[in-house]
């Protein structure tokens, strides 16, 4: 059954009142009360808060990375480790082919249910997993394959073991490499992009995020329990992060907004599965029409750019 948030509640009424008209075989009343729902979905979607776009994007209906892999990758082929510790199943990577076009991808994996979330430690990768998406990347740049990366994560795992095992520095590797890899990628926020754990694999030729995914160097709890102690101020926190799609695009710190379902990536997936497609695809035409140095001037131009501002 479907899931549907507070701001959603009038949504799910029109849509109960559509299937008891159909079931009812009254096609009249369900053709009044499908317009009725188009008005609405419009009226709620363009109009959403800040606090109400990080409830779209923790949504648990909300495609993860492997529903958009499975959705998008034919003929795929999971690389496993990092050759130093062992798998980290919070980051899968891929190779396979979208549309005819041979690719690498590389994505945060969050988890259903109880046993699945911990498998994938709730989406909170470990340094070997940061170490097994860089692994994966080389294989790109080796073969020349176009990279996608979908960022998806509440942050770095912060135990005690990932710290021994130098969680730090594998994401400041991670930094350093993929600004230097000589090949085309793109890196998509599908929903959450928490602190160093979304940047590990946000390094690319284009950041961009899906409309209502958010990105943010802290989550709104964590900032509301800094500044005030207080878990009620999270609306406030959210608000002033400014970690929405909108937000970041006019601080220049994305280079675009993937147009995702209106009514959300968790209402039609294979229409969400489709943007993120059509979009890497289209940006990839665009970046092979750049030389190796054109690209990689530019991709350091755009993240030495980032925090630039003007009085």
């Amino acid at each position: 059954m479907a899931t549907y948030l507070d701001f959603e509640q009038k949504i799910k009424q029109i849509q109960e009142d559509i299937i008891t008209a159909e079931v009812r075989h009254d096609s009249a009343a369900a053709e009044i009360l499908k317009k009725e729902l188009d008005k609405e979905v419009s009226k709620t979607y363009k109009n959403l808060s800040a606090y109400q776009q990080l409830q779209l994007a923790r949504h648990q209906d909300r495609p993860y990375a492997l529903d958009y892999i499975n959705l998008l990758l034919e003929d795929k082929y999971e690389i496993h480790g990092d050759r130093h510790f062992r798998d980290d199943e919070a980051i899968v990577c891929y190779m396979g082919y979208i549309a005819g076009e041979r690719v690498m991808v590389i994505g945060e994996q969050k988890g259903r249910g109880t046993k699945n979330k911990l498998k994938r430690n709730f989406g909170m990768p470990n340094p070997e997993g940061y170490r097994k998406a860089l692994r994966a990347a080389k294989l790109a740049e080796k073969f020349n394959l176009p990279l996608l990366m979908l960022i998806d994560t509440p942050g770095a795992y912060p135990g005690l073991g990932a710290e021994e095992r130098n969680q730090s520095e594998a994401i400041a590797r991670n930094l350093l490499e993929l600004s230097q890899l000589n090949t085309q990628s793109v890196s998509v926020v599908i929903g959450e992009g928490g602190s160093g754990g979304a940047l590990a694999i946000g390094v690319a030729d284009k950041l961009v995020m899906m409309r209502y995914s958010v990105f943010s160097v802290i989550s709104p709890e964590g900032c509301s329990a800094i500044l005030w102690n207080d878990p009620t101020k999270v609306e406030s926190a959210t608000n002033a992060l400014k970690i929405t799609s909108q937000d970041l695009i006019k601080l220049d710190l994305i280079d675009d907004i993937i147009d995702e379902p209106l009514i959300g990536a968790h209402r039609d997936k294979e229409g969400a599965a489709k943007a993120i497609g059509d979009y890497f695809l289209s940006a990839i035409r665009e970046l092979r029409e750049l030389s190796d140095e054109e690209r990689l001037e530019k991709r350091y131009k755009r993240l030495t750019g980032v925090g630039a501002y003007a009085e």
